[in-house]
């Protein structure tokens, strides 16, 4: 270590990997206006700020699937804070968000606020309920979509008004891994709901798959926006890898 710097807290860590799982690979360096807001944060340079996403970077198998190495030099307390994170996705994301809104002296809820025009007003516990899973959806979505370059990983749109980050695994069948942006795809709203109901999967192989449903059809929109995918390859994710299990899964409620 150089003089006059200091280690890392896991505090410190623990905010630093939160925001390495909310941002695009690209725009991990000092000039981001996120890693700039996080370095005033926790007192620490926004050049140190990237190095440490580099450091995380490291250990992605994604990244190292692709030959991105990250940076060297990360320390034990950085591995050990990554694979806390990744063993218990949803627990420890929402802790680390938790603690940014208390750095930043405001809620989770002003972290990830909910688009009002789909928010129906409930009252009790149903709508605190209802306010957390809004939260968090809003979470998963940035996560997920940051994830594939804020594309439709089928077919490349990329106006951001159009995309759902779609669950592999349902919202309600597996909550371990409602925020796990390992379980979610960057759809656009078609191609979303036609992955919902079945009539389009993903391969464990990442090859898109479409029903004989939509393969049959003579509608001319129909070829055009599903068949002309059958057997194409997804476009990959940047960074988390999709859970082969996850898809596995899917593949079994899929329509042939």
């Amino acid at each position: 270590m150089k003089p006059g710097q200091t280690l890392w807290t896991k505090e410190q860590l623990i905010l630093a990997i939160n925001l390495y799982s909310k941002i695009r690979f690209g725009q991990m360096h000092a000039n981001n206006a996120e890693v700039k807001d996080l370095a005033g944060i926790i007192d620490r340079s926004p050049s140190a700020i990237a190095r440490k996403l580099g450091n995380f970077a490291s250990f992605d198998p994604k990244l190292q699937a692709r030959g991105v190495r990250g940076l060297e030099n990360a320390s034990k307390l950085d591995k050990q804070v990554w694979q806390e994170y990744m063993h218990n996705w949803d627990q420890q994301f929402i802790e680390s968000e938790v603690l940014l809104a208390q750095k930043k002296n405001t809620t989770i809820e002003a972290l990830n606020p909910i688009d009002e025009e789909d928010f129906e007003p409930m009252e009790g516990r149903q709508a605190v309920r209802s306010v957390m899973v809004r939260l968090n959806q809003t979470a998963f979505r940035k996560m997920v979509l940051s994830n594939f370059d804020n594309k439709c990983c089928i077919t490349g749109i990329d106006q951001i008004s159009l995309l759902v980050a779609s669950h592999i695994l349902p919202w309600s069948k597996d909550e371990g891994n409602r925020l796990n942006p390992k379980n979610g795809l960057a759809l656009n709203c078609l191609h979303d709901k036609a992955f919902d109901r079945g009539l389009l999967t993903i391969t464990e192989d990442l090859k898109i798959k479409v029903s004989s449903l939509l393969l049959k059809s003579a509608v001319p929109s129909v070829a055009q926006n599903f068949a002309a995918y059958e057997g194409k390859p997804l476009n990959a994710p940047k960074k988390f890898s999709l859970d082969a299990e996850f898809l596995k899964v899917h593949n079994g409620t899929f329509k042939p």
